[in-house]
């Protein structure tokens, strides 16, 4: 009785064993699948995410015209407002790539006068040969490589990136109610329909309400950006509040981001040393306001998203997926609680469109 009990253990400890190899299995191969179809996948899901966005703008639109033609209406603002922002962007940053050698030497230039405060820590510069064994001077080169070969290359991938956006943003526009139709007519009982519907419809008041709100708070940075630059004497300031606009769609990195990319700017237009950081406190003073305060009064805190998980969202979208990964990392994550809310019964009642519930990661 003792051997058949301890080899029934045996054989349970082995099926659990044997369930979780499988389970890790089946992630790495996910994993593996994703990093593999990112040409294909990462364009769609930024059209259907921008297409949870553009809902009410359809649905405004839907009740004048039909589907497709609203839809056809979203895509033509979309692709409107890409070519815009091509054309605003292309001058001012061919000017600003042109002034990067430059940048850099100002930044070198700075290092070395600050290099009799780095030598007072105890002989660093030795401790650096000694550990190298050889020079301690960094050496940096440059490949100069042409750029027009560069555009050349990466030109026919990102136009094939851009149709496919705007395919998927029509086709899911247009039709998204009779797809989720379909999804509804799979499901068997009244229950699970219910719920699939939840889901649907929370999925989509989330992350519309939370994209749409984020647009405004970013276009509010983005014209306090250009007005502290404009303000502070910085050529082109309209580009450095487009950049702000942009980047802080991305919680933690874009500013981040911003931040470095306005201390070259400082570089490049000072000398002094305090001048120079003018441009990043005024950038990180307008953000700590829209993060503290701008961002919570306008989405709410009645329903949050953990801090933590934000984090862990935006580093592994970043690192399967680049840039369009950080642009991906909270909607996806607002997707995943929607189903999660409906999946677990956590609170399936219907929003309160009267009440600050929408989803805001703190930051």
């Amino acid at each position: 009785m003792v051997r058949i009990a301890a080899r029934s253990g045996m054989d349970a400890n082995l099926q659990s064993f044997s369930r979780i190899a499988i389970i890790v299995i089946g992630l790495v191969v996910a994993f593996a699948g994703l990093d593999q179809a990112q040409p294909l996948l990462a364009p769609i899901s930024l059209a259907i995410v921008t297409g949870l966005m553009a809902s009410p703008v359809a649905a405004a639109l839907e009740r004048f015209m039909p589907p497709a033609l609203s839809a056809a209406i979203v895509v033509l603002l979309f692709l409107g407002l890409i070519a815009s922002a091509l054309t605003l962007f292309s001058m001012p940053l061919s000017i600003w790539m042109d002034r990067l050698p430059e940048i850099w030497q100002e930044l070198q230039r700075h290092l070395l006068d600050w290099r009799t405060v780095i030598d007072t820590l105890g002989g660093v510069q030795e401790q650096i040969r000694s550990i190298s064994g050889g020079e301690a001077a960094m050496k940096v080169e440059i490949e100069d490589s042409s750029a027009v070969e560069d555009i050349a290359t990466l030109a026919p991938a990102l136009m094939a990136q851009i149709i496919l956006f705007l395919a998927s943003l029509y086709f899911f526009l247009a039709t998204r109610h009779s797809l989720r139709a379909s999804i509804l007519s799979l499901c068997f009982s009244r229950r699970s329909r219910l719920r699939t519907a939840r889901m649907f419809r929370d999925t989509e008041w989330f992350v519309s309400r939370y994209l749409l709100s984020i647009t405004v708070i970013n276009a509010g940075l983005g014209i306090a950006t250009t007005v502290a630059m404009w303000l502070l004497g910085v050529p082109q300031p309209y580009l450095w509040g487009m950049l702000a606009f942009i980047l802080n769609y991305v919680v933690y990195i874009g500013p981040a981001v911003m931040a470095g990319i306005l201390l070259g700017v400082g570089l490049a237009t000072w000398d002094s040393p305090p001048a120079i950081f003018l441009p990043v406190a005024a950038f990180l003073s307008l953000n700590m306001i829209e993060a503290q305060f701008v961002t919570p009064q306008v989405i709410g805190r009645s329903v949050t998203l953990s801090p933590f998980l934000v984090f862990l969202s935006l580093a592994f979208w970043i690192w399967l997926w680049g840039p369009i990964g950080g642009l991906l990392a909270v909607p996806f994550l607002l997707i995943g609680h929607a189903v999660m809310r409906n999946s677990l019964l956590l609170n399936p009642s219907r929003p309160n469109l009267n009440r600050r519930d929408a989803i805001s990661p703190t930051r």
